[in-house]
């Protein structure tokens, strides 16, 4: 399906928060990000209702729009939290899931494959939403499945930025493919671990690039103290992994 102006320039706008060449705090003039992305105003103003709604921007009255400083209390709890929900969903999955869903678990997994080769980021980001939600799908829990999508939506500029990593595709595929055989001979346990694993992946990297950032890119809490004593466990992990970056 073509992208319309909005996912457009909401994409664009998106990459340049998270790779800061809009730093934090700083305001998103209306008009001046309609003249760069040669697109009338109206999109740009749905794009940054869009970001504002998954946390990359917040919206001041009388004052427009800002990229949001990032808490990082926040992105580390919700990883916590996507990376528990994700889980049970797997672990319910492995002892419900009918046969239609393992097949629908299997072609969704399946039609990620040759995106993986071909490193199709941005195709291979829409394919691997569906894979997952058919995860959820299969775990026969509709509550549960509400609060996952709720959350992973919070996190979706985190979780397609991940994906520039290099040959991360194709290591996300294999690990997919680990989850879907836990899941297709009922190994209730190994499904829940192998997807936390697999989300620990994407939370690593970006706990690595948040714990890099100048300080004053970051949101002040109370809390600040002992979630930064969270991220370097999680940075002490991902250390090991020669492909992340060190922002400046």
């Amino acid at each position: 399906m073509p992208q319309s102006a909005a996912e457009k320039v909401r994409l664009r706008i998106e990459r340049d928060i998270l790779t800061f060449a809009i730093k934090p705090g700083e305001r998103l003039d209306e008009t001046r990000l309609a003249d760069m992305h040669g697109v009338s105003r109206t999109p740009v103003r749905e794009a940054l209702r869009q970001l504002s709604a998954s946390g990359l921007v917040e919206m001041r009255p009388h004052r427009g729009a800002v990229a949001k400083r990032l808490s990082i209390v926040e992105i580390v709890e919700m990883f916590e939290m996507m990376a528990l929900l994700e889980g049970i969903c797997a672990r319910l999955a492995a002892k419900r899931a009918l046969n239609d869903n393992l097949l629908a678990i299997r072609a969704a997994h399946e039609a990620c494959r040759d995106l993986a080769e071909t490193d199709s980021i941005d195709a291979y980001y829409d394919a691997n939403e569906l894979f997952h939600e058919e995860i959820y799908k299969a775990s026969g829990n509709s509550a549960i499945m509400r609060q996952t999508i709720q959350i992973r939506d919070r996190l979706k500029p985190f979780r397609r930025y991940q994906l520039n990593r290099v040959n991360r595709l194709k290591q996300s595929f294999e690990e997919h493919e680990e989850i879907v055989k836990a899941i297709e001979t009922g190994r209730a346990n190994d499904a829940d671990q192998l997807i936390q694993d697999h989300l620990s992946v994407q939370s690593n990297f970006i706990a690595s690039i948040v714990n890099n950032m100048p300080r004053d890119f970051l949101e002040e809490t109370p809390k600040k103290a002992k979630s930064r004593q969270r991220l370097n466990t999680a940075i002490t992990v991902a250390a090991h992994d020669d492909a992340l970056p060190h922002v400046k």
